[in-house]
C-alpha cells in the first residue's frame, strides 16, 4: 500500500463547512443594513442577492444528499424562479423588509443543513452535479468554496474585511481542484481558482470549474 505524504491536506469534513458559514455570519454582522443593496465585488448581483444565492447553493447541496437513492443526471425536483431580472435562479429568498440579521439567519439555517446532511450521509453516497456526480465530502468542499468566494464578493462590496485560516482553503483546493497553484497561499489560490483575482504571472481566469467527482 502506497502511504500517504503527510503533507497533503486531510479531507474536508462537516466541520470545515460549518466553520466556513460561521465565518461568514461573524464577517457580515457588521454590514449596515443600506449597505445590502451594494454590488458584491465584480459581480452582477446585490450583496443581498449574492447572499440569497449562498443560502440556496447550501440548501441545494443538502437537497441532493437527501433521498437514499439519488438521481445521478439531474436535480431533486425542486423550483426555482428570479425575482429579479437578471438576478440569481433561487428557491430561497428573504423578506428584504426583515433586514440583514434575518437574511444572515437564512444562510446560517442552510449551511447547518448542509452540515448535517455530509456529516451523517453515506461516504458511498454519489449525487448529480453539473460537475459530475459527487459525494458528501464533494459537496461539503462545494459548499465551503461557495461560502468563502461568496462571502468575499459580499464583503467586498460592504467594504469589510474577510480571509478565512489557510488550512481550510488549503483542503478545499485539494478536494476540488487538482490543477490549483501550489506556489502561492492557499487563500489567493483559491480566489485565483475561481476566477476572482490574477496572480503573478497568471491572468484572472474568465471561466473556471471545480472537480466534484471522487478522485
Amino acid at each position: 500500500m502506497t502511504s500517504i505524504p503527510k503533507h497533503l491536506p486531510g479531507p474536508v469534513t462537516a466541520d470545515d463547512v460549518d466553520l466556513a458559514v460561521q465565518l461568514a455570519v461573524a464577517a457580515l454582522g457588521d454590514a449596515p443594513d443600506e449597505g445590502w443593496d451594494a454590488p458584491a465585488g465584480t459581480l452582477e448581483w446585490t450583496c443581498w442577492q449574492t447572499a440569497e444565492h449562498l443560502a440556496d447553493d447550501l440548501f441545494a447541496y443538502a437537497l441532493q444528499l437527501g433521498p437514499r437513492a439519488p438521481s445521478l443526471t439531474t436535480h431533486v425536483p425542486v423550483s426555482w424562479r428570479r425575482e429579479t431580472p437578471g438576478g440569481p435562479a433561487s428557491t430561497i429568498f428573504v423578506d428584504r423588509s426583515e433586514g440583514g440579521a434575518a437574511l444572515l439567519q437564512v444562510l446560517e439555517a442552510c449551511g447547518a443543513l448542509l452540515t448535517s446532511m455530509v456529516r451523517t450521509t453515506s461516504s458511498g453516497l454519489r449525487s448529480h452535479h453539473g460537475f459530475g456526480p459527487a459525494d458528501p465530502e464533494g459537496f461539503g468542499a462545494m459548499g465551503v468554496v461557495e461560502t468563502l468566494v461568496h462571502t468575499h464578493d459580499i464583503a467586498t462590496g460592504l467594504g469589510l474585511p474577510f480571509e478565512p485560516p489557510g488550512d481550510l482553503c488549503a483542503r478545499t483546493l485539494h478536494r476540488l481542484f487538482p490543477d490549483a497553484p501550489a506556489d502561492v497561499e492557499p487563500w489567493p489560490a483559491l480566489l485565483w481558482s475561481t476566477g476572482r483575482t490574477a496572480l503573478p504571472g497568471r491572468e484572472r481566469q474568465e471561466s473556471w470549474r471545480w472537480y466534484g467527482e471522487p478522485r
